[in-house]
Protein backbone atom coordinates (compact mmCIF):
# COMPACT_ATOMS: atom_id res chain seq x y z
CA UNK A 1 0.00 0.00 0.00
CA UNK A 2 1.20 3.49 -0.83
CA UNK A 3 0.08 6.55 1.09
CA UNK A 4 -0.16 8.50 -2.23
CA UNK A 5 0.22 11.94 -0.66
CA UNK A 6 2.57 13.31 -3.34
CA UNK A 7 0.74 12.05 -6.42
CA UNK A 8 -2.81 10.81 -6.82
CA UNK A 9 -2.91 7.03 -7.28
CA UNK A 10 0.64 6.86 -8.62
CA UNK A 11 4.23 7.10 -7.49
CA UNK A 12 6.42 9.20 -9.77
CA UNK A 13 9.43 9.59 -7.51
CA UNK A 14 11.32 7.40 -9.95
CA UNK A 15 10.77 10.03 -12.66
CA UNK A 16 13.94 11.83 -13.81
CA UNK A 17 14.85 14.99 -11.91
CA UNK A 18 15.81 18.30 -13.52
CA UNK A 19 18.59 17.70 -16.03
CA UNK A 20 21.23 19.55 -14.00
CA UNK A 21 19.89 19.56 -10.46
CA UNK A 22 23.33 20.25 -9.07
CA UNK A 23 23.57 23.57 -10.95
CA UNK A 24 20.03 24.57 -9.99
CA UNK A 25 20.76 23.93 -6.31
CA UNK A 26 24.07 25.79 -6.52
CA UNK A 27 22.89 28.76 -8.59
CA UNK A 28 19.68 29.34 -6.64
CA UNK A 29 21.23 28.64 -3.23
CA UNK A 30 18.68 25.92 -2.46
CA UNK A 31 20.85 24.24 0.18
CA UNK A 32 19.80 26.98 2.58
CA UNK A 33 16.15 26.30 1.74
CA UNK A 34 16.51 22.55 2.37
CA UNK A 35 18.22 23.29 5.67
CA UNK A 36 15.48 25.72 6.75
CA UNK A 37 12.82 23.13 5.88
CA UNK A 38 14.55 20.67 8.21
CA UNK A 39 14.25 22.96 11.25
CA UNK A 40 11.13 23.27 13.36
CA UNK A 41 10.14 26.81 14.37
CA UNK A 42 8.95 26.72 17.98
CA UNK A 43 6.44 29.36 19.05
CA UNK A 44 5.56 30.87 22.39
CA UNK A 45 2.14 32.26 21.57
CA UNK A 46 2.62 34.37 18.45
CA UNK A 47 6.33 34.88 19.04
CA UNK A 48 9.14 32.64 17.81
CA UNK A 49 10.67 31.01 20.86
CA UNK A 50 13.36 28.89 19.22
CA UNK A 51 14.42 27.15 16.04
CA UNK A 52 15.12 23.45 16.38
CA UNK A 53 18.07 21.46 15.09
CA UNK A 54 18.00 20.24 11.53
CA UNK A 55 16.49 16.86 10.73
CA UNK A 56 18.77 15.34 8.09
CA UNK A 57 16.06 13.02 6.77
CA UNK A 58 13.72 15.95 6.09
CA UNK A 59 16.58 17.86 4.49
CA UNK A 60 17.42 14.98 2.14
CA UNK A 61 13.72 14.34 1.43
CA UNK A 62 13.13 17.95 0.41
CA UNK A 63 16.13 17.82 -1.91
CA UNK A 64 14.95 14.61 -3.56
CA UNK A 65 11.30 15.59 -4.04
CA UNK A 66 11.87 19.23 -5.02
CA UNK A 67 14.25 18.20 -7.78
CA UNK A 68 11.52 16.11 -9.46
CA UNK A 69 9.17 18.70 -11.00
CA UNK A 70 5.42 18.28 -11.18
CA UNK A 71 4.34 18.32 -14.81
CA UNK A 72 0.62 19.14 -14.81
CA UNK A 73 -1.74 21.62 -13.23
CA UNK A 74 -3.66 18.72 -11.66
CA UNK A 75 -0.54 17.41 -9.94
CA UNK A 76 0.26 20.83 -8.49
CA UNK A 77 -3.31 21.37 -7.27
CA UNK A 78 -3.34 17.91 -5.71
CA UNK A 79 -0.17 18.58 -3.71
CA UNK A 80 -1.27 22.09 -2.76
CA UNK A 81 -4.51 20.62 -1.41
CA UNK A 82 -2.66 18.18 0.85
CA UNK A 83 -0.38 20.98 2.06
CA UNK A 84 -3.38 23.18 2.86
CA UNK A 85 -4.79 20.42 5.04
CA UNK A 86 -1.48 19.95 6.85
CA UNK A 87 -1.07 23.69 7.41
CA UNK A 88 -4.48 23.68 9.09
CA UNK A 89 -3.66 20.47 11.00
CA UNK A 90 0.04 20.60 11.82
CA UNK A 91 -0.34 18.11 14.64
CA UNK A 92 -1.42 15.49 12.09
CA UNK A 93 1.60 15.82 9.78
CA UNK A 94 3.95 15.77 12.77
CA UNK A 95 2.18 12.69 14.12
CA UNK A 96 2.47 10.88 10.76
CA UNK A 97 6.16 11.73 10.48
CA UNK A 98 7.01 10.82 14.08
CA UNK A 99 5.00 7.59 13.92
CA UNK A 100 6.59 6.42 10.66
CA UNK A 101 10.03 7.36 12.01
CA UNK A 102 9.42 5.33 15.17
CA UNK A 103 8.08 2.30 13.28
CA UNK A 104 11.04 2.12 10.90
CA UNK A 105 13.53 2.65 13.72
CA UNK A 106 12.03 -0.11 15.87
CA UNK A 107 11.69 -2.40 12.87
CA UNK A 108 15.40 -1.97 12.14
CA UNK A 109 16.16 -2.95 15.74
CA UNK A 110 14.10 -6.10 15.22
CA UNK A 111 16.36 -7.10 12.36
CA UNK A 112 14.75 -5.73 9.22
CA UNK A 113 16.98 -6.52 6.28
CA UNK A 114 18.73 -9.44 8.01
CA UNK A 115 15.65 -11.56 8.70
CA UNK A 116 16.54 -13.98 5.90
CA UNK A 117 19.95 -14.63 7.42
CA UNK A 118 18.31 -15.20 10.79
CA UNK A 119 16.02 -17.87 9.31
CA UNK A 120 18.98 -20.05 8.44
CA UNK A 121 20.65 -19.67 11.82
CA UNK A 122 17.74 -19.43 14.25
CA UNK A 123 14.16 -19.97 13.02
CA UNK A 124 12.79 -19.37 16.52
CA UNK A 125 14.42 -15.94 16.76
CA UNK A 126 13.15 -15.09 13.30
CA UNK A 127 9.60 -16.11 14.17
CA UNK A 128 9.63 -14.08 17.37
CA UNK A 129 10.85 -11.04 15.39
CA UNK A 130 8.08 -11.53 12.82
CA UNK A 131 5.44 -11.58 15.55
CA UNK A 132 6.85 -8.40 17.07
CA UNK A 133 6.95 -6.73 13.63
CA UNK A 134 3.30 -7.61 13.01
CA UNK A 135 2.43 -6.17 16.41
CA UNK A 136 4.43 -3.02 15.68
CA UNK A 137 2.80 -2.46 12.29
CA UNK A 138 -0.77 -3.21 13.35
CA UNK A 139 -0.60 -1.04 16.50
CA UNK A 140 0.73 1.95 14.59
CA UNK A 141 -1.55 1.47 11.60
CA UNK A 142 -4.46 1.55 13.99
CA UNK A 143 -3.09 4.73 15.59
CA UNK A 144 -2.81 6.41 12.16
CA UNK A 145 -6.27 5.23 11.18
CA UNK A 146 -7.73 6.68 14.40
CA UNK A 147 -5.88 9.97 13.89
CA UNK A 148 -7.31 10.31 10.38
CA UNK A 149 -10.80 9.40 11.56
CA UNK A 150 -10.57 12.00 14.31
CA UNK A 151 -9.64 14.67 11.73
CA UNK A 152 -11.99 13.55 8.96
CA UNK A 153 -14.20 16.66 9.10
CA UNK A 154 -11.14 18.93 8.88
CA UNK A 155 -9.56 17.18 5.88
CA UNK A 156 -10.62 18.44 2.46
CA UNK A 157 -7.81 17.31 0.12
CA UNK A 158 -8.18 14.34 -2.18
CA UNK A 159 -4.86 12.96 -0.92
CA UNK A 160 -5.81 12.69 2.76
CA UNK A 161 -9.41 11.71 2.08
CA UNK A 162 -8.22 8.86 -0.13
CA UNK A 163 -5.64 7.78 2.45
CA UNK A 164 -8.33 7.57 5.14
CA UNK A 165 -10.58 5.62 2.77
CA UNK A 166 -7.86 3.16 1.69
CA UNK A 167 -6.84 2.49 5.28
CA UNK A 168 -10.45 1.80 6.19
CA UNK A 169 -10.68 -0.68 3.30
CA UNK A 170 -7.27 -2.37 3.39
CA UNK A 171 -6.97 -2.36 7.18
CA UNK A 172 -10.64 -3.14 7.69
CA UNK A 173 -12.38 -4.05 10.93
CA UNK A 174 -12.32 -7.73 9.94
CA UNK A 175 -8.61 -7.65 9.17
CA UNK A 176 -7.79 -5.76 12.36
CA UNK A 177 -9.78 -8.20 14.48
CA UNK A 178 -8.20 -11.21 12.77
CA UNK A 179 -4.66 -9.91 13.32
CA UNK A 180 -5.43 -8.90 16.91
CA UNK A 181 -6.81 -12.37 17.69
CA UNK A 182 -3.84 -14.06 16.03
CA UNK A 183 -1.41 -11.98 18.07
CA UNK A 184 -3.27 -12.81 21.28
CA UNK A 185 -3.32 -16.51 20.42
CA UNK A 186 0.42 -16.76 19.71
CA UNK A 187 1.55 -14.31 22.39
CA UNK A 188 2.88 -17.27 24.43
CA UNK A 189 5.60 -17.70 21.80
CA UNK A 190 7.05 -14.23 22.21
CA UNK A 191 7.53 -14.79 25.93
CA UNK A 192 7.39 -12.55 28.95
CA UNK A 193 10.23 -10.12 29.58
CA UNK A 194 9.60 -9.93 33.33
CA UNK A 195 12.13 -11.61 35.60
CA UNK A 196 11.13 -14.64 37.67
CA UNK A 197 11.42 -12.58 40.84
CA UNK A 198 8.56 -10.23 39.85
CA UNK A 199 6.46 -12.53 37.65
CA UNK A 200 3.00 -13.38 38.95
CA UNK A 201 1.46 -14.89 35.80
CA UNK A 202 2.88 -16.96 32.98
CA UNK A 203 1.59 -17.43 29.45
CA UNK A 204 1.03 -21.02 28.38
CA UNK A 205 0.00 -22.28 24.95
CA UNK A 206 -3.20 -24.19 24.30
CA UNK A 207 -2.92 -26.13 21.04
CA UNK A 208 -5.70 -28.48 20.06
CA UNK A 209 -5.16 -30.91 17.20
CA UNK A 210 -7.63 -33.26 15.56
CA UNK A 211 -6.42 -36.44 13.96
CA UNK A 212 -7.27 -40.01 13.15
CA UNK A 213 -5.37 -43.15 14.16
CA UNK A 214 -4.12 -45.71 11.70
CA UNK A 215 -2.60 -49.12 12.23
CA UNK A 216 0.32 -48.96 14.59
CA UNK A 217 -1.18 -45.90 16.35
CA UNK A 218 0.03 -43.60 13.59
CA UNK A 219 -1.64 -40.20 13.23
CA UNK A 220 -3.57 -39.41 10.08
CA UNK A 221 -5.55 -36.41 8.78
CA UNK A 222 -3.92 -34.08 11.27
CA UNK A 223 -5.82 -30.79 11.56
CA UNK A 224 -5.26 -27.72 13.72
CA UNK A 225 -8.40 -27.00 15.70
CA UNK A 226 -7.42 -24.30 18.14
CA UNK A 227 -4.47 -22.22 19.26
CA UNK A 228 -4.68 -19.89 22.24
CA UNK A 229 -2.60 -18.38 24.98
CA UNK A 230 -3.70 -18.98 28.55
CA UNK A 231 -2.52 -17.02 31.58
CA UNK A 232 -1.65 -19.20 34.53
CA UNK A 233 -0.22 -18.47 37.94
CA UNK A 234 3.55 -18.62 37.96
CA UNK A 235 5.29 -20.79 40.52
CA UNK A 236 9.04 -20.54 40.92
CA UNK A 237 10.67 -23.80 39.76
CA UNK A 238 11.78 -25.95 42.73
CA UNK A 239 9.56 -24.13 45.19
CA UNK A 240 6.88 -25.74 47.34
CA UNK A 241 3.98 -24.44 45.26
CA UNK A 242 5.67 -25.59 42.07
CA UNK A 243 6.08 -29.11 43.47
CA UNK A 244 2.43 -29.20 44.52
CA UNK A 245 1.41 -28.11 41.00
CA UNK A 246 3.53 -30.87 39.45
CA UNK A 247 1.99 -33.43 41.81
CA UNK A 248 -1.53 -32.26 40.93
CA UNK A 249 -0.81 -32.48 37.20
CA UNK A 250 0.65 -35.97 37.59
CA UNK A 251 -2.71 -37.21 38.86
CA UNK A 252 -4.58 -35.99 35.78
CA UNK A 253 -5.32 -38.92 33.44
CA UNK A 254 -3.56 -38.94 30.04
CA UNK A 255 -1.26 -36.09 31.05
CA UNK A 256 2.52 -35.95 31.16
CA UNK A 257 5.26 -33.42 31.93
CA UNK A 258 7.17 -31.80 29.10
CA UNK A 259 9.73 -30.55 31.60
CA UNK A 260 10.90 -33.89 32.87
CA UNK A 261 10.76 -35.68 29.51
CA UNK A 262 13.38 -33.99 27.31
CA UNK A 263 12.38 -35.87 24.16
CA UNK A 264 8.77 -34.80 24.56
CA UNK A 265 9.93 -31.28 25.42
CA UNK A 266 11.87 -31.03 22.17
CA UNK A 267 8.99 -32.42 20.13
CA UNK A 268 6.59 -29.98 21.82
CA UNK A 269 8.89 -27.09 20.92
CA UNK A 270 8.94 -28.27 17.30
CA UNK A 271 5.15 -28.52 17.30
CA UNK A 272 4.80 -25.01 18.69
CA UNK A 273 7.26 -23.68 16.10
CA UNK A 274 5.39 -25.37 13.23
CA UNK A 275 1.96 -24.21 14.42
CA UNK A 276 2.96 -20.60 15.07
CA UNK A 277 4.92 -20.42 11.80
CA UNK A 278 1.84 -21.59 9.94
CA UNK A 279 -0.39 -18.99 11.61
CA UNK A 280 2.05 -16.11 11.17
CA UNK A 281 2.48 -17.10 7.53
CA UNK A 282 -1.22 -16.41 6.98
CA UNK A 283 -0.55 -12.68 7.47
CA UNK A 284 2.81 -12.48 5.70
CA UNK A 285 1.22 -10.36 2.95
CA UNK A 286 0.23 -7.85 5.63
CA UNK A 287 3.87 -7.23 6.51
CA UNK A 288 4.98 -6.81 2.91
CA UNK A 289 2.05 -4.52 2.05
CA UNK A 290 2.17 -2.24 5.04
CA UNK A 291 5.93 -2.33 5.50
CA UNK A 292 6.30 -0.40 2.24
CA UNK A 293 3.46 1.87 3.41
CA UNK A 294 5.53 3.12 6.33
CA UNK A 295 8.55 3.61 4.04
CA UNK A 296 6.74 5.93 1.65
CA UNK A 297 4.71 7.60 4.42
CA UNK A 298 7.99 8.46 6.11
CA UNK A 299 9.36 10.24 3.03
CA UNK A 300 6.09 11.89 2.07
CA UNK A 301 5.28 13.17 5.55
CA UNK A 302 8.88 14.43 5.82
CA UNK A 303 8.32 16.52 2.69
CA UNK A 304 5.07 18.04 3.98
CA UNK A 305 6.56 18.69 7.41
CA UNK A 306 9.43 20.47 5.65
CA UNK A 307 6.86 22.48 3.67
CA UNK A 308 5.08 23.47 6.89
CA UNK A 309 8.42 24.48 8.42
CA UNK A 310 9.15 26.69 5.38
CA UNK A 311 5.86 28.56 5.82
CA UNK A 312 6.82 29.22 9.43
CA UNK A 313 10.17 30.53 8.23
CA UNK A 314 8.31 32.91 5.93
CA UNK A 315 6.19 34.11 8.85
CA UNK A 316 9.29 34.42 10.98
CA UNK A 317 10.70 37.10 8.66
CA UNK A 318 7.37 38.75 7.87
CA UNK A 319 7.16 37.49 4.30
CA UNK A 320 3.89 37.36 2.40
CA UNK A 321 3.20 33.91 0.96
CA UNK A 322 0.78 32.40 -1.51
CA UNK A 323 -0.04 29.26 -3.45
CA UNK A 324 1.06 29.84 -7.07
CA UNK A 325 -1.38 29.63 -9.95
CA UNK A 326 -0.63 27.75 -13.15
CA UNK A 327 -1.18 29.74 -16.35
CA UNK A 328 -0.19 29.77 -20.03
CA UNK A 329 3.40 29.46 -21.24
CA UNK A 330 3.73 33.06 -22.40
CA UNK A 331 2.75 34.59 -19.07
CA UNK A 332 4.77 35.25 -15.94
CA UNK A 333 3.20 37.53 -13.36
CA UNK A 334 3.83 38.14 -9.68
CA UNK A 335 3.36 40.76 -6.99
CA UNK A 336 5.93 41.51 -4.30
CA UNK A 337 8.02 38.45 -5.03
CA UNK A 338 10.99 38.18 -2.66
CA UNK A 339 14.21 36.22 -2.77
CA UNK A 340 13.40 33.65 -0.09
CA UNK A 341 16.88 32.16 0.28
CA UNK A 342 18.46 35.57 0.89
CA UNK A 343 15.88 36.21 3.61
CA UNK A 344 16.77 32.89 5.23
CA UNK A 345 20.51 33.44 5.06
CA UNK A 346 20.47 37.08 6.19
CA UNK A 347 17.47 36.66 8.53
CA UNK A 348 15.76 39.77 7.20
CA UNK A 349 12.84 40.82 5.07
CA UNK A 350 13.73 41.74 1.49
CA UNK A 351 12.58 44.14 -1.19
CA UNK A 352 9.81 42.63 -3.28
CA UNK A 353 9.33 43.03 -7.00
CA UNK A 354 6.23 43.08 -9.18
CA UNK A 355 6.21 42.02 -12.81
CA UNK A 356 3.65 41.10 -15.46
CA UNK A 357 5.09 39.46 -18.56
CA UNK A 358 2.00 38.88 -20.67
CA UNK A 359 2.73 37.33 -24.08
CA UNK A 360 6.49 37.58 -23.48
CA UNK A 361 9.04 34.83 -24.04
CA UNK A 362 12.23 36.77 -23.32
CA UNK A 363 13.08 38.98 -20.36
CA UNK A 364 16.25 41.08 -20.42
CA UNK A 365 17.27 42.77 -17.17
CA UNK A 366 19.96 45.45 -17.21
CA UNK A 367 20.89 48.38 -15.02
CA UNK A 368 23.10 49.52 -12.20
CA UNK A 369 25.72 47.29 -10.62
CA UNK A 370 24.58 45.86 -7.27
CA UNK A 371 21.06 46.99 -8.01
CA UNK A 372 19.47 43.62 -7.22
CA UNK A 373 19.30 42.12 -10.72
CA UNK A 374 20.77 38.72 -9.84
CA UNK A 375 18.69 38.61 -6.67
CA UNK A 376 15.60 39.30 -8.76
CA UNK A 377 16.44 36.48 -11.18
CA UNK A 378 17.09 34.06 -8.33
CA UNK A 379 13.78 34.98 -6.71
CA UNK A 380 11.97 33.84 -9.88
CA UNK A 381 14.00 30.63 -10.12
CA UNK A 382 13.38 29.76 -6.46
CA UNK A 383 9.66 30.50 -6.77
CA UNK A 384 9.42 28.39 -9.93
CA UNK A 385 11.09 25.38 -8.29
CA UNK A 386 8.83 25.75 -5.24
CA UNK A 387 5.73 26.08 -7.41
CA UNK A 388 6.68 22.94 -9.34
CA UNK A 389 7.02 21.14 -6.01
CA UNK A 390 3.53 22.15 -4.87
CA UNK A 391 4.85 24.58 -2.24
CA UNK A 392 3.92 28.11 -1.28
CA UNK A 393 6.15 30.94 -2.52
CA UNK A 394 7.30 34.18 -0.91
CA UNK A 395 5.02 36.58 -2.80
CA UNK A 396 1.59 38.18 -2.60
CA UNK A 397 0.74 36.35 -5.84
CA UNK A 398 2.60 34.26 -8.40
CA UNK A 399 1.40 32.99 -11.78
CA UNK A 400 3.46 30.98 -14.22
CA UNK A 401 3.38 28.11 -16.63
CA UNK A 402 4.95 24.78 -15.73
CA UNK A 403 8.48 24.32 -17.02
CA UNK A 404 9.59 20.74 -16.23
CA UNK A 405 12.84 21.43 -18.08
CA UNK A 406 14.32 24.25 -16.01
CA UNK A 407 17.96 25.27 -16.51
CA UNK A 408 20.23 27.80 -14.83
CA UNK A 409 23.35 29.23 -16.46
CA UNK A 410 25.06 31.48 -13.95
CA UNK A 411 28.58 32.78 -14.26
CA UNK A 412 31.00 30.84 -12.06
CA UNK A 413 34.15 31.80 -10.24
CA UNK A 414 37.23 30.09 -11.56
CA UNK A 415 38.25 27.20 -9.32
CA UNK A 416 40.41 24.06 -9.30
CA UNK A 417 37.59 21.92 -10.72
CA UNK A 418 37.62 23.79 -14.02
CA UNK A 419 39.56 21.97 -16.71
CA UNK A 420 39.54 24.86 -19.17
CA UNK A 421 39.08 28.62 -19.33
CA UNK A 422 35.92 30.22 -17.97
CA UNK A 423 34.47 31.02 -21.39
CA UNK A 424 35.04 27.45 -22.58
CA UNK A 425 33.37 26.22 -19.41
CA UNK A 426 30.35 28.50 -19.98
CA UNK A 427 30.01 27.39 -23.60
CA UNK A 428 30.28 23.75 -22.58
CA UNK A 429 27.46 24.15 -20.04
CA UNK A 430 25.34 25.97 -22.59
CA UNK A 431 25.92 23.20 -25.10
CA UNK A 432 24.66 20.63 -22.55
CA UNK A 433 21.53 22.73 -21.98
CA UNK A 434 20.81 23.00 -25.72
CA UNK A 435 21.22 19.25 -26.18
CA UNK A 436 18.76 18.50 -23.36
CA UNK A 437 16.06 21.16 -23.77
CA UNK A 438 13.11 18.76 -23.90
CA UNK A 439 9.52 20.06 -23.74
CA UNK A 440 8.54 23.39 -22.17
CA UNK A 441 12.05 24.60 -21.25
CA UNK A 442 12.90 27.68 -19.20
CA UNK A 443 16.45 29.03 -19.00
CA UNK A 444 17.74 31.53 -16.45
CA UNK A 445 20.90 33.29 -17.64
CA UNK A 446 22.83 35.33 -15.11
CA UNK A 447 25.77 37.36 -16.45
CA UNK A 448 26.41 34.65 -19.03
CA UNK A 449 29.39 35.16 -21.38
CA UNK A 450 30.69 38.11 -19.36
CA UNK A 451 34.02 36.30 -19.00
CA UNK A 452 35.23 37.56 -22.39
CA UNK A 453 35.25 41.01 -23.98
CA UNK A 454 32.01 42.97 -24.13
CA UNK A 455 32.01 42.80 -27.91
CA UNK A 456 32.63 39.07 -28.18
CA UNK A 457 30.27 38.28 -25.30
CA UNK A 458 27.49 40.31 -26.91
CA UNK A 459 27.85 38.43 -30.20
CA UNK A 460 27.74 35.05 -28.44
CA UNK A 461 24.77 36.04 -26.28
CA UNK A 462 22.84 37.43 -29.25
CA UNK A 463 23.32 34.33 -31.40
CA UNK A 464 22.38 31.91 -28.63
CA UNK A 465 19.37 33.87 -27.34
CA UNK A 466 18.01 34.39 -30.87
CA UNK A 467 18.36 30.68 -31.71
CA UNK A 468 16.72 29.58 -28.46
CA UNK A 469 13.92 32.11 -28.90
CA UNK A 470 13.17 30.80 -32.39
CA UNK A 471 12.98 27.29 -30.88
CA UNK A 472 10.26 28.47 -28.48
CA UNK A 473 12.39 28.54 -25.34
CA UNK A 474 11.44 30.97 -22.57
CA UNK A 475 14.51 32.89 -21.38
CA UNK A 476 15.09 35.21 -18.44
CA UNK A 477 18.47 36.90 -18.56
CA UNK A 478 20.42 39.37 -16.46
CA UNK A 479 23.24 40.93 -18.41
CA UNK A 480 25.90 43.63 -18.47
CA UNK A 481 26.49 43.00 -22.17
CA UNK A 482 25.05 46.34 -23.21
CA UNK A 483 25.67 45.93 -26.94
CA UNK A 484 23.63 42.74 -26.87
CA UNK A 485 20.84 44.40 -24.84
CA UNK A 486 20.76 47.48 -27.09
CA UNK A 487 20.57 45.36 -30.25
CA UNK A 488 17.71 43.27 -28.84
CA UNK A 489 15.88 46.44 -27.79
CA UNK A 490 16.24 48.00 -31.21
CA UNK A 491 14.81 44.90 -32.89
CA UNK A 492 11.90 44.79 -30.45
CA UNK A 493 11.03 48.41 -31.27
CA UNK A 494 10.97 47.59 -34.96
CA UNK A 495 8.70 44.55 -34.43
CA UNK A 496 5.20 45.29 -33.05
CA UNK A 497 4.72 41.59 -32.26
CA UNK A 498 7.91 41.38 -30.26
CA UNK A 499 7.76 39.03 -27.25
CA UNK A 500 10.58 40.71 -25.35
CA UNK A 501 10.30 42.53 -22.01
CA UNK A 502 13.00 44.91 -20.76
CA UNK A 503 13.51 45.69 -17.09
CA UNK A 504 16.19 47.70 -15.37
CA UNK A 505 17.43 47.96 -11.80
CA UNK A 506 16.09 51.27 -10.53
CA UNK A 507 18.65 53.94 -9.64
CA UNK A 508 17.63 57.14 -7.93
CA UNK A 509 19.45 60.46 -8.42
CA UNK A 510 22.71 60.37 -6.54
CA UNK A 511 23.17 56.66 -7.19
CA UNK A 512 20.72 55.29 -4.60
CA UNK A 513 19.69 51.68 -5.36
CA UNK A 514 16.10 50.71 -4.54
CA UNK A 515 16.54 47.06 -5.62
CA UNK A 516 13.33 47.42 -7.61
CA UNK A 517 13.09 46.31 -11.24
CA UNK A 518 11.25 48.76 -13.48
CA UNK A 519 10.32 48.78 -17.17
CA UNK A 520 13.16 50.64 -18.84
CA UNK A 521 15.15 50.58 -22.04
CA UNK A 522 18.77 49.31 -21.70
CA UNK A 523 21.19 52.11 -20.83
CA UNK A 524 24.76 52.50 -22.04
CA UNK A 525 26.27 52.22 -18.56
CA UNK A 526 26.06 50.05 -15.47
CA UNK A 527 26.98 53.01 -13.25
CA UNK A 528 30.13 51.41 -11.94
CA UNK A 529 31.41 54.86 -10.93
CA UNK A 530 28.75 54.91 -8.19
CA UNK A 531 30.46 52.01 -6.52
CA UNK A 532 33.91 53.52 -7.03
CA UNK A 533 32.85 56.78 -5.40
CA UNK A 534 31.21 54.89 -2.53
CA UNK A 535 34.41 52.93 -1.87
CA UNK A 536 36.56 56.09 -2.02
CA UNK A 537 34.19 57.87 0.35
CA UNK A 538 34.32 55.00 2.85
CA UNK A 539 38.13 54.89 2.72
CA UNK A 540 38.30 58.63 3.28
CA UNK A 541 36.08 58.42 6.35
CA UNK A 542 38.16 55.54 7.67
CA UNK A 543 41.35 57.58 7.19
CA UNK A 544 39.93 60.51 9.15
CA UNK A 545 38.92 58.22 11.97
Amino acid sequence: MNSFLLYENSDKLSDPPYFDSKSIIQDLGLKALFLAAAKEVVYDGDRVKAVGKEDLYIQDGMRKIMMIPLKTQEEIKFRQGVLRDFLANEDLVRFLYETSTKVLSEWNKLGRGVMEKMSNANPVARLISEIRVITLLSDNLNAIREALEEKKDALHSAGLKNLRKRLAEEFSVERREYIAKLLRDVSFYVGDEETDEYRSMIQKPRIVLECGLEEGLKFSSLRLQEVATENQKFYKPGGTLSKLQDFKNSKIPDSFSTVKETVIKDQTAQLELAVVTYLVGSVSSFVSAFGSFFDNLHLQSAFYLGAVNLTHQMSRFGLERCFPKVCEKDKLAFRELKEFVMCLEQRVDAVGNTCNMEHKMLLIVTGANQGGKSTFLRSIGIAQVMMQSGLMVAAESYESAIFPNLFTHFTRREDSEMNSGRLDEELSRMNQIVENLGERPLILLNESFATTTEKEGSVIAYDIVKALGEAGVKILTVTHLLSFAQKMYKESQEDPASQIEFLSAERKPGGLRTFKMIQHAPELTSFGLDLYEEIVEKKGMAGKA
